[in-house]
């Protein structure tokens, strides 16, 4: 055999691997598309009803206001006093005691500037609790990585109680938390 047989040969064989893998990656796509249909039609409709209400912030009395606004920069302090800017909530899971939370030290002031830079303000609602599985890994306390996100979750949805703040940001690696909150327009 030659070289140009050999390769001629795999690229043939690659062609009818593909062409497999792409009839099958399409059968999947389509059972993914029609049984997640009702499911994702109820969340195109919970963020279309999201979009037209209103800011929550209208609806409080002013010395909830005041304690919502008391440690914003007088720019943004002004934004909110008028009633037409989002409050956008960031939950934050940084710690630098873990390598993969540690780059997260500077987001929420990134964010914040990311807001600003479209009208609207952002504050840290919550910092949540952060454990690392690859730290715990075959110690003590292993098994508590599986109970830590749900506290990681609770702790999260108490900062969504602030009613000040709209919809959520999250810095951090809580990512994996958040469908949890099934019940929020803005998952």
């Amino acid at each position: 055999m030659t070289a140009w047989t050999v390769t001629s040969e795999k690229r043939h064989l690659h062609r009818i691997v593909y062409r497999v893998y792409e009839r099958h990656s399409a059968r999947v796509t389509q059972r993914i598309i029609d049984r997640s249909c009702v499911s994702r039609d109820a969340y195109l409709t919970r963020i279309e009803a999201a979009r037209s209400q209103t800011v929550h912030r209208a609806q409080l009395a002013c010395g909830n206001l005041a304690h919502g606004f008391a440690a914003c920069q007088p720019g943004d302090k002004a934004a909110l006093k008028s009633l037409t800017h989002s409050d956008i909530a960031i939950i934050n899971a940084y710690n630098d005691m873990l390598s993969a939370h540690q780059p997260y030290e500077h987001y929420p002031q990134r964010i914040k500037q990311a807001l600003q830079s479209v009208g609207a303000v952002g504050q840290v609602a919550a910092g949540v609790p952060a454990m690392c599985d690859g730290v715990t890994q075959g110690q003590d306390g292993m098994e508590l990585s599986l109970m830590s996100r749900e506290i990681i979750a609770m702790s999260a949805a108490i900062g969504l109680l602030q009613i000040p703040t709209y919809p959520i940001s999250c810095s951090g690696d809580i990512r994996s938390v958040i469908p949890i909150f099934s019940d929020h327009p803005f998952q």
